[in-house]
């Protein structure tokens, strides 16, 4: 999926999630009022899944999180080994140039493809981490949603 179309997807989950949210508690304040005002009526099943059900969804998101961070730091260390070692052959051209001519092109052509790796990286990095967020915020996404879905019954 392109950089844009996860945004997209990052945006359309957060709206539906906002609204879902927004229906859920509306309703949930209804039925903790209700309980408040006859608790011999109170619906207890719903009460004791809006503590259960938020634990078990930010559980899964912040398990998604971590394996993601995870995976992202290892990319980050893997860039960072090649970056070293390119920067070190870069090292070892220059010093066995023959001629400042020789030097300065061996460091531009390492600028070069520095510049060039790092901008690939960058926008890869960026894509992993709205990817990562979009993952993250589905377990609790799917939690909202379902609920809304099921009190408006």
């Amino acid at each position: 999926m392109s950089p844009i179309d996860e945004a997209a997807r990052a945006a359309r989950a957060g709206q539906e999630l906002l609204e879902a949210s927004g229906d859920v508690i509306a309703r949930r304040l209804g039925i903790v009022a209700d309980a408040m005002r006859d608790p011999s009526k109170a619906d207890m099943r719903e009460l004791a899944l809006m503590g259960s059900e938020k634990v078990e969804a930010l559980n899964a998101s912040a398990r998604i999180g971590m394996t993601g961070a995870m995976a992202l730091a290892q990319t980050a260390q893997t860039v960072a080994a090649r970056e070293t070692a390119a920067a070190g052959k870069a090292f070892d051209a220059v010093m066995k140039s023959t001629s400042p001519v020789e030097a300065m092109t061996a460091q531009g052509a390492w600028a070069a493809n520095a510049w060039t790796r790092s901008m690939q990286d960058g926008w890869a990095m960026g894509a992993a981490l709205m990817k990562l967020q979009t993952d993250a915020l589905q377990p609790i996404h799917a939690a909202a949603t379902a609920n809304a879905k099921r009190l408006r019954k």
